[in-house]
């Protein structure tokens, strides 16, 4: 490692291109000249955003006298850095620059649960800044005009929202910490109904994300950050962003100089033959390798890189700096930092279980006391029809779906009917047909309630064609309590559940009871026995809430507080 050298390269990165030495040597490929003895290699990753400005900055070092240095900018996603980091193999780094400090924690987490030793870094000062934004196409523009979009608006769902991949997006991961902030502390489903109805299209990247915004035909807001807006409009003219900014405030992206400890370079680094003032100066820089000037040289010149970065698109490492590009505002907005890192990482725990993509039975009872009715004049049928289309909604087109009514004697002696196989939800036609299915409820309802003959048929049915790569479960939704005394008993069912039982194959049964009449003990019993949960939705309202808690709970189970 070569701390003078890196002491350098960072002051001329946040320094506005400042060179300190003696000696000089025509390019990193070129002769050397100037007395350097050697040309010492220095490799920096840096997050492909800011990497075509420190590519710039890093040329000029190079070039510059007495660095003696060929220095590489790894263009790199912060996301896989930290991934290689955490995983050991990073290889020949010196220096990383992620756009999010949280990839740094995010690395000493991961490697902590491959049980590996935590990656050891030297932090040091940001060297640029952006903040996060909601932004949209030109042409609906319009649609935000009569009410300055917020972070709250957001969590209304009156506004469609594309989250990047936060698996691999800071902007996502900050702007849905900053959205969790203005929920509500005292009921989570609101925070976690959002997330699922934005991971229901989750886009690869920002790019990906404002062409839907584009394509679009309801107001729509892509979470991104003021760069990625400017840097998109600089290649697509011809269809731009703009950047709205939240009203209640947002946060910033910042960008350490992170030095990687016990990288490739030497200890002392490759000079020039000196003498006298050229000396003093050979020794002053010696003194920059400690790890408290090197912060100190970012700290002092860091305002001085505004110009090299900000036609990038980039506001200064204090968040300051005019932009003159298209799609964003000239003057700075104000921005606060990022939420703690921890934070971060347990909101992306959170999406990821929340995202998991669904192969989902839903078995709905259709006995008669189906057609009683509840407590908001309704019949109970009625009630469920108009939950499902809500429940219908917060699944992707990703999700698999199919449907099974039951009650008693429908098909001969069995209990169950299929209607609908498990297809995706990608398709229209299957999406019409389950529609069709639940507007025809109502005609179905008749008999008594064959219970647990149908869990054990729909456990069975959802294990013949397994999809190791989604959540394969049952969703049952009933308003009673088994009264098929032809068929299995409880003891039966459980014994049956776990003959077939395969921990490499699970089928969480999901049980959803509606109103009054439910035998929530035995329902509990049924689900927990299968690694799913029973719920009881005593009133109409209860339906949407209940399916929340089945989605969010799905990491948890059986053991959710």
């Amino acid at each position: 490692m070569i701390p003078i050298v890196m002491a350098t390269l960072v002051a001329v990165v946040i320094g506005g291109i400042q060179f300190i030495g003696v000696g000089w040597f025509t390019n990193a490929v070129g002769t050397i000249a100037g007395g350097c003895t050697e040309l010492r290699p220095i490799t920096v990753a840096a997050d492909p955003s800011i990497a075509p400005a420190l590519t710039l900055v890093a040329a000029e070092f190079d070039e510059a006298e007495g660095n003696c240095t060929t220095t590489e900018i790894r263009a790199q996603d912060s996301a896989d850095t930290s991934a290689l980091f955490a995983s050991g193999v990073a290889g020949d780094l010196d220096a990383w620059v992620p756009d999010s400090s949280a990839w740094i924690d995010r690395a000493a987490t991961v490697a902590a649960s491959l049980g590996r030793a935590a990656p050891e870094f030297e932090i040091g000062e940001n060297i640029a800044s952006t903040p996060v934004v909601l932004a949209t196409s030109a042409g609906r523009v319009s649609d935000f005009t009569a009410t300055p979009v917020s972070w709250a608006t957001l969590l209304t769902g009156t506004v469609n929202t594309l989250v990047p991949n936060p698996e691999s997006s800071a902007a996502s991961l900050a702007g849905l910490a900053q959205l969790k902030t203005v929920a509500s502390p005292t009921d989570p489903r609101q925070f976690a109904g959002a997330m699922i109805a934005m991971g229901k299209s989750i886009p690869a990247s920002a790019e990906a994300a404002f062409e839907l915004a584009a394509a679009a035909t309801v107001p729509t807001v892509v979470m991104t950050t003021e760069r990625e807006v400017a840097a998109y409009n600089e290649t697509s003219p011809a269809s731009p962003m703009v950047a709205l900014y939240p009203s209640e405030g947002t946060v910033e992206l910042t960008y350490p100089f992170v030095e990687v400890l016990g990288g490739t370079q030497a200890s002392a680094p490759a000079t020039p033959e000196t003498s006298g003032a050229d000396a003093a100066v050979a020794s002053e820089l010696t003194a920059a390798g400690a790890p408290s000037t090197l912060l100190a040289a970012l700290a002092t010149a860091a305002s001085g890189s505004a110009d090299v970065l900000a036609g990038e698109g980039f506001r200064d490492a204090e968040g300051g700096g005019g932009l003159t590009m298209a799609g964003v505002v000239e003057k700075a907005t104000p921005a606060e930092p990022t939420a703690d890192p921890a934070v971060q990482i347990e909101i992306l725990r959170a999406w990821s279980v929340l995202t998991l993509r669904s192969r989902l039975l839903v078995v709905i009872d259709v006995s008669g006391s189906m057609l009683d009715p509840a407590s908001n004049g309704l019949r109970r049928i009625d009630v469920f029809q108009l939950a499902a289309g809500e429940a219908l909604s917060k699944f992707s087109g990703e999700a698999e779906l199919g449907v099974w009514v039951f009650s008693q004697n429908r098909v001969g002696t069995q209990d169950w009917e299929a209607l609908s196989p498990i297809a995706p939800l990608s398709d229209p036609a299957h999406v019409q047909q389950i529609n069709g299915v639940v507007a025809s409820l109502p005609d179905r309802a008749y008999g008594y309630t064959g219970l647990y003959d149908t869990i054990l048929a729909a456990v069975k049915n959802v294990k013949e064609e397994y999809d190791p790569s989604k959540i394969n479960s049952v969703l049952l939704i009933t308003d009673g309590y088994n009264e098929d005394d032809n068929g299995i008993d409880l003891k039966t069912l459980l014994s049956s559940l776990k003959a077939i039982e395969d921990p490499n194959k699970p089928v969480p049964v999901i049980l959803i009871g509606f109103g009054p009449d439910t035998d929530l003990v035995s329902m509990t019993e049924i689900a927990q026995s299968t690694g799913g949960a029973a719920y009881s939705a005593a009133v109409p309202e209860d339906l949407g809430k209940v399916l929340v808690d089945a989605l969010t709970q799905r990491s948890c189970r059986p053991n959710c507080s």
